[in-house]
């Protein structure tokens, strides 16, 4: 069997913490499939490693090998309950913004009314993180911020997702080279895996960039209809549509929302795999 790296975000994904229902033996499912020889589980969540940790137990959650945290700009080994973060990731993803922090680059930013900073604890050292209306125009927003950032040799990439349960918008400001894409690339490689042995599932505005890349995707059932336009309009332009597997339900007699969408991605691109292995 061709080894797997499976990279999936949390929310609304794995974690069935959206409007939609789960299917009830979906989680277990999935459990065992991860539990499989050849297969390494990376969680890739927006969520710094606190709340992380609090996912996993409240929700029952297989103990991932790597998490990929604060959107892509922390990156963790996970052994024998140790969380040991991986330096030269950090090193690789700091030189984006030319040697300012993250309280210096806020101070930046301070004077835009539109922009509300997020808690502290959703910060992170290359995360800087913004409550933002959910009407706000996103295209003009990114725009006014790259004409402060650019000029000052701070390379950011920037990302607008919305929350859908506090109806707002969320804007976070990163390195940009530390996106959920590169992050989940750099993982593939570091790990000696390849397009044809990785998968990424998501389900929102922040997974777009991995969803619509050259490795093989998911989009879970329960994704937003916009995100999942969007998606498969870029994929299509990027040459990727064989990479995006939108999930639809039916598979298996369950829905395709959470993990049952994930566990479906994984029987079309990887149709070798025991995806749904027997109770």
């Amino acid at each position: 069997m061709k080894p797997l790296l499976l990279c999936t975000d949390l929310d609304r994904t794995l974690v069935p913490n959206g409007a939609e229902p789960e299917s009830p033996d979906a989680r277990p499912r999935f459990r065992r499939f991860v539990s499989q020889p050849g297969v390494t589980l990376a969680y890739v969540s927006g969520r710094h490693q606190g709340l992380v940790r609090e996912a996993i137990a409240e929700y029952d959650l297989p103990v991932p090998d790597v998490v990929i945290g604060d959107v892509g700009t922390s990156i963790f080994r996970v052994t024998a309950g140790d969380w040991v973060p991986l330096a030269d990731w950090q090193e690789q993803i700091g030189r984006d913004w030319a040697g300012i922090g993250h309280d210096r680059l806020a101070e930046r930013l301070a004077d835009l009314e539109i922009l509300r900073l997020q808690e502290a604890e959703k910060q992170a050292p290359f995360k800087l993180s913004y409550y933002a209306p959910v009407d706000t125009d996103s295209g003009a927003l990114k725009s006014e911020l790259e004409a402060r950032l650019t000029p000052r040799g701070v390379h950011a990439s920037l990302i607008w997702s919305i929350d859908e349960a506090a109806n707002i918008g969320l804007l976070d400001v990163l390195p940009a080279g530390a996106t959920k894409y590169h992050a989940v690339d750099f993982l593939m490689r570091r790990l000696g895996h390849d397009e044809t042995t990785t998968l990424f599932a998501g389900d929102s505005g922040n997974d777009l960039e991995v969803l619509v890349s050259p490795i093989p995707s998911v989009l879970v059932a329960n994704g937003h209809p916009e995100v999942r336009e969007q998606a498969l309009r870029l994929a299509a332009a990027n040459g990727q549509a064989d990479r995006l597997y939108c999930a639809r339900g039916g598979w298996s007699g369950m829905n395709g929302n959470y993990s049952a969408g994930i566990l479906e991605g994984i029987a079309h691109f990887r149709p070798d795999l025991a995806t749904a292995p027997t109770r």
